[in-house]
């Protein structure tokens, strides 16, 4: 990695962190290259990287400014600002992960709630195709099952939120694939949970299906966090829009 590359890895991390947010005006060059250490020149190349991916935004007389990353109303795809830094940053698949816990673990409380016969039908379709595709290569079903159940929520913004970052979410699930399911324990443990979601959802337990729900996700988060933690490298798959194919970049 160059010089300036690193500068803009961790400019990005500011951005990610918190420490610089969407709209907030960016220190000027000089201020950057007293601070990290480096050259007015290298800060600069930074920045024209950082614009380059719609990280940043320069304007002439005002100077560099963090972009909106966060999605409005269209979908995320692979080379949204967003999509970008999660390829970069390892972290942000846990990032993503809490969300899912929270927001997912609603909808399933909602579907117990609100579930139509049809609703039921789209889930249980979806709970016995992720049953029947390889556990090692069944990403795109096991997110359809997740899917079918946020939108027997019949909440059109948690609906709309999740649609907005489904290509996302569904990289999340393609790491949890990619590093548990080839590892009979834990494939057998998400199978499980998949099958308490899918339960609590058919009997009508909202309580039980958010429990369940964010159980669920919530056992992905931390077993990929004890795996990196003894020095497992993260499969990443980043998305390839339009196709079930995918890339694989590994982190330590």
């Amino acid at each position: 990695m160059g010089i300036s590359q690193e500068i803009s890895y961790r400019l990005e991390r500011l951005i990610l962190d918190g420490g610089l947010a969407p709209g907030q005006k960016i220190p000027s060059e000089r201020q950057l290259a007293n601070r990290l250490g480096v050259s007015r020149a290298i800060v600069r190349e930074a920045l024209h990287e950082l614009q380059g991916r719609g990280v940043v935004e320069t304007l002439h007389g005002k100077g560099s400014f963090v972009a909106s990353i966060v999605p409005t109303t269209e979908d995320l795809d692979d080379r949204s600002p967003l999509m970008h830094l999660f390829a970069g940053h390892p972290r942000t698949l846990y990032d993503l992960l809490e969300v899912r816990e929270q927001l997912e673990g609603q909808a399933a409380l909602l579907a117990a709630q609100r579930a139509t016969s049809i609703d039921r039908h789209r889930i249980t379709k979806a709970f016995r195709l992720l049953g029947n595709t390889d556990p090692l290569t069944n990403a795109k079903p096991d997110h359809g099952f997740h899917q079918a159940i946020v939108e027997a929520s019949h909440n059109p913004i948690l609906v709309h939120v999740l649609n907005a970052l489904k290509n996302m979410m569904l990289l999340t699930v393609q790491a949890s694939v990619a590093n548990l399911n080839p590892r009979e324990e834990m494939r057998h443990s998400i199978m499980k949970q998949h099958k308490q979601i899918y339960q609590a959802i058919m009997a009508g337990k909202p309580d039980t299906a958010r429990k369940a729900a964010m159980a669920h996700v919530r056992f992905v988060g931390d077993s990929m966090r004890n795996l990196e933690s003894q020095g497992t490298k993260m499969i990443r798959m980043p998305l390839v829009t339009g196709t079930s194919e995918a890339g694989v970049s590994t982190y330590t």
